[in-house]
Parts: structure tokens; C-alpha cells; sequence
């Protein structure tokens, strides 16, 4: 294979101190010369890519996406989502569980896997379930999972309820070294409810979802968290009372991360004006008070990933 220089782009690589015009010539899947400019490189025999007004930096990572195959493929499905994926620069993507049937078995696992190789274009990484079928009541086999391969455990978009079974998770991911993945909503909050509680869900005359349906759970997580010393991601954070219960948990030297949407950190409950469904998400749009605070998160490293 030839060698292949990217020419002329915006180099941007955090981890190298590099951010500048320049150009990369990449020999055998690896960066082989940086030059800045439209220096040439000393290696002969190699192609060109234009990258003049383009951004070249390092694939990014996508920890929280949704393939939706098997089950869903009206959705998505590994070929469309590692294709857009790809054109979004992402060459890592960490799937979800919530396909029918759920990821909760090593079959279900190498399923996954064998169809991203075939028709995938970007690497994926399974994240298996919590619970069996992602019903909160009996554990998966989390031993076997991750023999199989996955990268960590989450009934997503089904939050773990049952109090007795996320410690045993808890437990189980700190024998297997992989983190436990929660949404945090107490449903009984939630049930209903439209958009955040507040002036704006009352204006409109909408069922609101209040911070502590969150705010809840993610205290609780904290405290199996620091009971059993497990590995605890909190997923899609969207309140200020949130990110000081994690910031002073990291305090405490409990093992947890966390990570924030891009919506979350740039929308507020005010795109809801008007009935627009395309801001009915969940967690729901907050409130300036708390994209503030997510922001402040990011940047003391209380939340570790967009």
C-alpha cells in the first residue's frame, strides 16, 4: 500500500501540542512525518489528499451511541451507524445494549461483533446489559460478557430500579475491571412527564420531569459506588445538582466518571417553545443555570467526556 499524504490541513493534536497548518504523510496506518505547511515530505512515491480548510486530528471516540441492530434496524442499523459515524470523523463507536433482543449473552455479543466486522467501517465496541432482557430483576451474566468482549455494562435507556441488584453490578465490575454504565431517572418521577419541570413546563401546560429524578439516582449510584469500590459511569448528566454529587464524590476518591451531550451543554429548556418535538429529549433540556454548570464540570474535570 502506498503511503498516503494528507496535505495542508489544520493539524489539531491535543495530546502532541500540535496545532498548526501542516501536512501528515501516513506510512502503513501509522503518522510517519509531520511537516508544516505544503512542505513536501523526503519520502518519495506516495498519494495526496487535499485537506486545505479541513481539520485533521485524531479519530474520535463516540462512548454512547445506539446501532440498534438487532432488532430495530427500521432505526439504524452497524452499517448506517458506522457509516455515519465515519463521516462524522468518529472511527471508534461503544453500542448500546437496547436491541431486541438486548446484548445480555455472549451469542448476542458476537453477533454484534462479526457484523461490524463484515459491514462496519469503523471499529465498535459492545457494551452488554445489566440486567437480563434489560428488565431490572435478574443480573446478566457479566463474567461471561466480558469474555465476550464488551467494554462495560448498562441497561440504557432502562434505568437500573432495583437497588440490590446495581450493587451486585457494582461488585461484579470490580472483579471484571469494566465500569457499569447507569441512566439515572427514578421513572416513578418521571412518569408522564414532557419536558423539565419548571416555568417553561407549566407556560406551555406540560407535565414537567424535575432534576431530582436524576439528581436521585445518581446519589444512590455514588453510594453502592463507594460501598462496594466498583467502577460507576454516570451517563448524559444535565443538572447542577448532579455535578456537585459527582464532583464531591471524585473528592472522596470514589471510582466514578461521567460524561455531558452536546445538546445539554448548549440548549436549554426555551427550544421547547412553541411544542418543537425535535427538543423533546431524554434527560430532558434544562435550564442556563445548569448548562453553566456543566460547562464549569467539564472544565474542573468533574464530567470527563462530551
Amino acid at each position: 500500500m502506498r503511503s498516503l499524504l494528507i496535505q495542508g490541513g489544520h493539524i489539531i493534536d491535543p495530546s502532541q501540542g500540535v496545532d498548526e497548518v501542516g501536512s501528515l504523510l501516513i506510512t502503513e496506518g501509522k503518522v510517519s512525518w509531520l511537516g508544516k505547511g505544503e512542505i513536501a515530505p523526503p519520502q518519495p512515491n506516495y498519494d495526496v489528499l487535499p485537506a486545505q480548510g479541513l481539520i485533521v486530528c485524531p479519530g474520535f471516540i463516540d462512548l454512547h451511541c445506539h446501532l440498534r441492530q438487532p432488532g430495530f434496524e427500521e432505526k439504524e442499523t452497524i452499517a448506517t451507524g458506522t457509516q455515519a459515524a465515519a463521516r462524522g470523523g468518529f472511527t471508534t463507536i461503544c453500542c448500546m445494549p437496547n436491541t431486541n433482543p438486548p446484548l445480555d449473552n455472549e451469542a448476542m455479543i458476537g453477533y454484534v461483533k462479526s457484523k461490524a466486522e463484515l459491514e462496519g467501517v469503523v471499529r465498535v465496541l459492545p457494551i452488554g446489559c445489566i440486567s437480563k432482557g434489560r428488565k431490572g430483576e435478574e443480573l446478566a451474566p457479566m463474567g461471561e460478557l466480558a469474555s465476550a468482549g464488551v467494554i462495560g455494562y448498562s441497561d440504557d435507556g432502562a434505568p437500573a430500579a432495583n437497588s440490590h441488584l446495581m450493587r451486585q453490578a457494582l461488585d461484579y465490575s470490580r472483579t471484571c475491571g469494566l465500569a457499569v454504565i447507569d441512566h439515572c431517572e427514578d421513572t416513578a418521577l418521571t412518569e408522564g412527564g414532557q419536558i423539565n419541570e419548571g416555568t417553561i413546563s407549566n407556560r406551555l401546560g406540560l407535565q414537567g420531569i424535575p432534576a431530582a429524578a436524576e439528581e436521585i439516582t445518581v446519589a444512590r449510584d455514588l453510594a453502592l459506588a463507594q460501598l462496594t469500590g466498583g467502577r460507576l459511569h454516570i451517563a448524559h448528566v444535565s443538572t447542577e445538582g448532579s455535578v456537585a454529587l459527582i464532583r464531591r464524590a471524585k473528592e472522596k476518591g470514589i471510582q466514578v466518571t461521567a460524561e455531558v451531550t452536546p445538546h445539554h451543554l448548549t440548549l436549554t429548556e426555551e427550544a421547547v417553545i412553541g411544542y418543537d418535538t425535535s427538543a423533546k429529549v431524554n434527560p430532558p433540556l434544562r435550564t442556563k443555570r445548569d448548562i453553566q454548570a456543566l460547562i464549569q464540570g467539564l472544565n474542573d474535570n468533574t464530567i470527563d467526556i462530551i
